[in-house]
């Protein structure tokens, strides 16, 4: 019997980054040197508090049972304050308007409110490189995406005139990802602005801004949102956030989202009938948990992340790479554009040739070096790949050493 799939899973792509990252764990253990490079969490543990707070409420019945479908009452309070706190949120005014709710995981709390939102032919404009899940979920509801591209050569900072052009009357929602995955840098203050000014021409554009590595920043200056220039801004903003990235607990699941109660009422609603409400055994331990030490238990985490940046820096200085090196700031990601090393003329067919070859590229580093990236065109940018920043600082020195090599097509 040939099962007929739905149109709807159909037409979806497989996570490029879990399917490398199993590929390369799959070659580790057949004895391979491998180089591990597409890891999306940090090899750090969580904070030990937060540990001791889920041991000691294993001892509780209601920590086995079901939560509420939009998250404890108390943790919702406290993820709410928290963003307040946290982004200098002044206006009372805007708290009375705003509600969240608790997923399992950031991705559930961004699929959810594309699905609350868009309808068969509403346009959502992305900013490419992009998060390689926006796209597939957007399709999943019906939408289309419009892309706006960025490059190395303008910090990956999206124009504020290519968003006007990418803009239709059909457009519901335009995604603003800072700190980025996959670039580890975050928009500038000034850009931000620029933006919040922008927005007041469209008043019917909705902005997610997915602020899940928002912690994560470890050169000045910190990262800041339009919102935090106009206020009124976030009457048409939903906030995406989670402990994935802060607290090191992408297993642990646990994301939301903060927007309009109406807006967060549908998403409830969706959500009772689909997943109900997220770990309740990891919700009631985060009650116990104090958010204003984030900051403190991330300090050996950032430290980490510079280590790392700076040794990418030097291999990359040592082999004269200065087209495709820039300075990371935040998040822990690499993308290094193959179209500025000598790499390319091994796959290109000519000079003008425009074709991707991201996948080959990815696929030849992890045959032939070790070498596990994520090929690019998963974030929508053709002929280059994302690494991370992750791991131990000797094995990631090795790794650096061998990928500068091979762009230099030693």
């Amino acid at each position: 019997m040939s099962i007929k799939l739905s149109k709807r899973v159909s037409s979806l792509t497989e996570s490029v980054t879990l399917k490398l990252n199993a590929q390369a764990v799959k070659m580790a253990a057949e004895g391979k040197k491998v180089y591990n490079l597409t890891a999306g969490q940090l090899p750090f543990r969580p904070p030990r508090n937060l540990v001791e707070g889920i041991r000691g409420e294993l001892d509780f019945l209601g920590s086995f049972q079901y939560s509420p479908v939009a998250g404890e009452a108390n943790l919702r309070e406290t993820f709410l304050n928290y963003f307040y706190d946290s982004r200098k949120i002044k206006s009372s005014t805007f708290k009375e308007d705003f509600s969240l709710i608790i997923g399992n995981g950031g991705k559930h709390v961004v699929s959810n409110v594309f699905a609350s939102l868009i309808d068969e032919g509403d346009e959502v404009v992305l900013i490419a490189p992009y998060w390689v899940s926006y796209p597939e979920m957007v399709n999943i509801y019906g939408g289309k995406i419009n892309v706006v591209s960025t490059s190395i050569f303008n910090a990956f900072e999206p124009s504020l005139d290519d968003i006007r052009e990418a803009i239709t009357d059909k457009t519901k929602m335009i995604v603003i990802n800072s700190p980025n995955n996959p670039t580890g840098t975050h928009y500038s203050d000034e850009w931000m602005k620029g933006f919040a000014s922008f927005l007041k021409d469209y008043p019917n554009l909705m902005v997610m801004s997915d602020e899940i590595y928002y912690e994560l920043n470890y050169f000045d200056p910190r990262p800041t949102y339009f919102y935090q220039h106009d206020e009124e801004l976030l009457k048409r903003t939903i906030i995406i956030d989670g402990i994935s990235k802060n607290l090191a607990s992408t297993g642990l699941r646990i994301g939301y989202c903060i927007a309009d109660k109406e807006l967060i009422s549908s998403m409830t609603k969706l959500q009772g009938h689909t997943a109900s409400g997220a770990n309740s055994l990891i919700q009631k331990s985060l009650l116990k948990y104090d958010f204003d030490k984030i900051s403190e238990y991330l300090d050996p985490v950032k430290s980490h992340l510079r280590d790392n940046s700076q040794i990418l820096k030097d291999c990359f200085r040592e082999r004269k790479l200065s087209k495709c090196w820039y300075q990371t700031i935040s998040a822990f990601y690499y993308f290094i554009d193959f179209s500025q090393t000598d790499l390319m003329s091994k796959y290109q067919k000519s000079e003008d040739d425009g074709q991707d070859y991201s996948a080959q590229i990815c696929a030849d580093l992890l045959e032939q070096k070790g070498l596990a990236l994520v090929p690019g065109i998963a974030f929508g940018s053709p002929n280059c790949a994302r690494l991370s920043l992750v791991p131990p600082k000797d094995s990631f020195k090795e790794a650096m050493e061998l990928l500068a090599m091979s762009l230099t097509g030693e």
